[in-house]
């Protein structure tokens, strides 16, 4: 077997290339769950902006998730690097770093159940997965999630392996549970499995599970405390919001099927032929793992709000089962082995480089207006679908900026409607009614291309040029466009 040094260099490279070949947005909680709320804490202490969305305000996400990228935030600061850049790059290194630690132990897990052959395949499959690569990179809940669930895998006693370790594997499952509670799901079945075949099942839960829960629930009440200012209990209030009062399906809702039909073939790709005849070879002891996958997709069924993201953390299971398939494939293995690279090349690099790029690359138009002395004056509005581009993190100074809010309707009256849609529903007569008055206008104006003909006499009449095009999709839907518009406002420009 390869020394796990080498493996673990040569992870770290490739996740690292990884790392800068995906270059491009994926959903707005990559940022607006992590990484702003990680600004947000770091310049509290300087200068008061920032903003935080609506989740935050009513409790529903912990700090404990964003604190990792406040510390590397806080490292840069005080080495005097807190170079806008680095503030980008640097929280995904990171997050690269530790997928590529998770890479190598899938790796090390499998060759210690099964052997190196297998574990080699199973690692072939892993770093070819098109969506592994898309998002194994990003500062996002579910991608963390889906790292612990690995590391604990790695510690699982599982049936007739002498390996594993319950208090470790418990305590990196609370921990997926405090970063994201939806973790539990795909748990559910292994730890029970767990708990049937131990022999000692007082200790267990009175040793392992009761230490390890009240440590991390308490951990994270104390930093939850800490920034909230007052005592929340967030997954209590993250369950009755999306399970209970199901206001989830405010951000779409999908038919039951949905991820059987569309989103698990979606995000395996090519994998999905090579996971179904791992399941029929691999032996008995296996069927835990795929147990984990069909409930932890059916249960996500349930809810009406789908997202391809939700069942990520199942893809490391799969995985198992396509190398098992690969390493049994003899003569055709090679064949094999290379039409799942070349398969998942073309997906992996068109998402990573080209689609949804706009939103990213138009705020380096917007961190243009940082270092001159026109910044107080400026005055950045983004007219796009909420949530659309990330907020400070990428600008990092003080600018004046304004996007349209949508957060869903807490009070339960059936006419609500967002200010995003409001806007949509009319967008002359908004923007003329919200600027009544030259002074209110904004310098700049960013909006997608497909909004540009409904408000041009508005453009025209208040005096605002297009000063840049930026390449966004070749897929426009519905507010979203092929290119993100920026206008500038004249007459200021003339003083």
């Amino acid at each position: 077997p390869p020394p796990p040094l080498l493996l673990l260099a040569l992870a770290v490279a490739l996740r690292a290339l990884n790392c800068f070949l995906v270059q491009t947005s994926f959903v707005p909680d990559e940022y607006w769950q992590s990484l702003e709320v990680a600004h947000r804490m770091l310049i509290l202490n300087i200068s008061n902006y920032g903003y935080l969305t609506w989740e935050w305000a009513s409790g529903l996400r912990g700090y404990s998730y964003p604190l990792i990228f406040a510390s590397i935030y806080k490292a840069l600061q005080l080495l005097g690097k807190d170079d806008v850049q680095l503030l980008i790059w640097v929280p995904r290194l990171a997050q690269a770093v530790l997928a590529a630690f998770a890479d190598v132990k899938l790796y090390s897990l499998v060759r210690h159940l099964e052997n190196a052959e297998t574990a080699k395949c199973v690692y072939f499959c892993q770093l070819c997965s098109w969506f592994t690569w898309y998002s194994c990179t990003r500062t996002l809940t579910n991608t963390m999630e889906t790292l612990l669930t690995i590391f604990a895998l790695s510690c699982y006693p599982i049936k007739g392996s002498k390996m594993g370790s319950s208090c470790k594997y418990l305590a990196l499952i609370a921990l997926a549970i405090v970063i994201r509670p939806t973790a539990v799901i795909p748990w559910i079945p292994l730890v029970f499995s767990h708990f049937l075949q131990e022999q000692r099942k007082a200790v267990l839960i009175l040793h392992n599970c009761i230490p390890v829960g009240l440590v991390t629930v308490g951990t994270s009440l104390i930093i939850d405390r800490v920034f909230f200012g007052e005592w929340v209990l967030v997954q209590l209030n993250f369950l009755k919001f999306n399970v209970l009062q199901n206001l989830g399906t405010f951000y779409g809702s999908h038919p039951w099927h949905w991820y059987f039909t569309q989103g698990l073939p979606v995000i395996l790709g090519t994998h999905l032929p090579f996971f179904i005849h791992g399941c029929v070879l691999a032996p008995k002891r296996y069927r835990i793992f795929l147990m984990a996958v069909i409930w932890t997709v059916l249960v996500y069924s349930t809810l009406s709000h789908k997202e391809f993201r939700f069942i990520y953390p199942v893809l490391p299971f799969c995985m198992f089962f396509c190398g098992y398939s690969l390493k049994h494939l003899k003569a055709w293995k090679k064949s094999a082995a290379s039409f799942l690279l070349l398969s998942n090349l073309l997906p992996a690099l068109y998402t990573g480089l080209i689609h949804q790029r706009g939103t990213l690359d138009v705020m380096s138009h917007i961190r243009q207006l940082c270092n001159n002395s026109y910044q107080s004056q400026a005055f950045v509005f983004i007219m796009m679908p909420c949530h659309s581009t990330p907020f400070y993190s990428h600008v990092h100074c003080p600018l004046k900026m304004r996007f349209l809010q949508c957060p869903p309707d807490l009070t339960g009256k059936e006419s609500y409607i967002d200010e995003a849609d409001v806007f949509y529903s009319n967008p002359l007569g908004w923007l003329n009614k919200e600027f009544y008055n030259d002074t209110l206008l904004p310098s700049h104006l960013i909006f997608f291309s497909v909004l540009e003909e409904e408000i041009s006499s508005f453009l025209a009449l208040r005096g605002y040029e297009r000063t840049a095009t930026v390449f966004h999709t070749h897929v426009p839907q519905g507010r979203v466009g092929s290119h993100i518009y920026v206008y500038r406002k004249k007459t200021e420009m003339n003083h």
